[in-house]
């Protein structure tokens, strides 16, 4: 049995988004989704998906998400 090794991680800033989705419409591998929970502005934002289920691919840092992004939200990183 293979071990997967994520690729990629995201970080988004819940206050500065301001939940348009862009992002989630973007990622490839559908690795955001949106977070119940509002934030002090009352929007609801994006959220990074921390597992993966099988036969998904997760994220692979490709950045489109933090590319999109309007309001400078999100960064990417790539494992090492």
């Amino acid at each position: 049995m293979t071990k997967k090794t994520k690729k990629g991680k995201i970080t988004i800033n819940r206050e500065r988004c301001k939940g348009c989705h862009i992002c989630i419409d973007t990622c490839p591998n559908d690795m955001i989704k949106v977070d119940e929970k509002p934030n002090k502005k009352g929007y609801s934002p994006a959220q990074f998906k921390e597992t993966v289920s099988e036969g998904e691919k997760g994220c692979v840092a490709c950045k489109q998400c933090a590319t999109v992004c309007p309001e400078v939200a999100i960064e990417v990183y790539r494992a090492k």
